[in-house]
Order: structure tokens, then C-alpha cells, then sequence
């Protein structure tokens, strides 16, 4: 089977359906956002802070492009993946992406630990600007979005089974 490649907001279940994902399927996992810090040795909070927003995201392309080419792996990225464009088209070259979109008045709910998260954004940006700034990027690398503000885990995984059967 293809990779399967899960975009969409900080906090919208990217790892937590991953996981769940690789299990359900028999797949490997790999989570970029783990990638950057394992290569950086250091948490995602602290490597924006300590190298701003600029560099970050070059640390995230390096993570991307790092990522085997494989097949059968569930692949999380992080919620500002899809600024980099080398990354995500080396990405997409190995299977289906997906976008977990959720609405932002739950993402405010769900991203209480803004600051010590590891979102990548100007200072002073809120869940609000990020949503807005960031979901045409979500739709361009988007081959398929789950609405899935309101679904459990398991209602996520079994679609994204589903569909993804029919693509295999």
C-alpha cells in the first residue's frame, strides 16, 4: 500500500489517528514533528523560540525530506508542514494525503498549551490567524479532507481505511 500522509492543524489528532492508524492497518508510523526534534535534540517549543519561526520551518523541510521513501508507513506531519513545499511534494510522490480538518472554535478549545505546543508562528498570531492562514495550504496537498470535528478515533481510522482501500 501507498503511504498514507496526515496534514491538518496543531491539535487536530494528526499522531493520536497515526497511531491508531499504523495499528489498524499494519503499517509503520512516522511522525516528523519526533523527526525534527530527534535531528535537533531538542523540543519543538524550544527550537522555535531559541531559532524563530524562519528557521523552524527549514528544520521541518529537512525532517520531510528525510523521511524514508517507503511504502505502507502512516506518515504525521506537523501542523506547518505544508509551508514547505519540497518537503510535501516529496511526500506526496509516495502516497495519499489526507487533511484532518477540524473547526478552528474547537481547535481553540482543544490548544489551551499554545506556547509550550511547538506551533510555528509569528508571535502575537492566534488559533484563529493560524487557522486562517494556513487551511488554503491544507487544501492544495490535500487528495481527500475528513471532516472530523465531531468523530472519535476509531470513526476517523475506519474511514481513512476505508478510503484508502479504494485507492490501494
Amino acid at each position: 500500500m501507498k503511504n498514507i500522509i496526515l496534514t491538518g492543524m496543531p491539535g487536530c489528532g494528526k499522531s493520536t489517528v497515526g497511531v491508531v492508524l499504523a495499528k489498524t492497518l499494519g503499517m509503520r508510523f512516522v511522525d516528523t514533528d519526533l523527526i525534527i526534534q530527534q535531528q535537533n535534540h531538542d523540543l519543538l517549543w524550544r527550537l522555535i523560540d531559541r531559532y524563530g519561526v524562519k528557521r523552524f520551518e527549514e528544520m521541518e523541510e529537512e525532517a520531510l525530506l528525510s523521511v524514508p521513501d517507503t511504502e505502507d508507513t502512516v506518515i504525521a506531519t506537523g501542523g506547518s508542514a505544508v509551508f514547505c513545499e519540497r518537503g510535501m511534494n516529496f511526500l506526496k510522490q509516495t502516497g495519499l494525503c489526507i487533511y484532518l480538518k477540524v473547526p478552528c472554535d474547537e481547535l481553540v478549545r482543544r490548544l489551551s498549551n499554545i506556547k509550550t505546543r511547538g506551533i510555528a508562528a509569528a508571535k502575537g498570531m492566534t488559533v484563529e490567524d493560524i487557522f486562517a492562514e494556513r487551511s488554503p495550504y491544507y487544501e492544495k496537498y490535500s487528495d481527500f479532507t475528513i471532516e472530523c470535528g465531531d468523530m472519535h478515533i476509531e470513526d476517523i481510522t475506519a474511514l481513512i481505511a476505508k478510503r484508502t482501500e479504494k485507492e490501494a
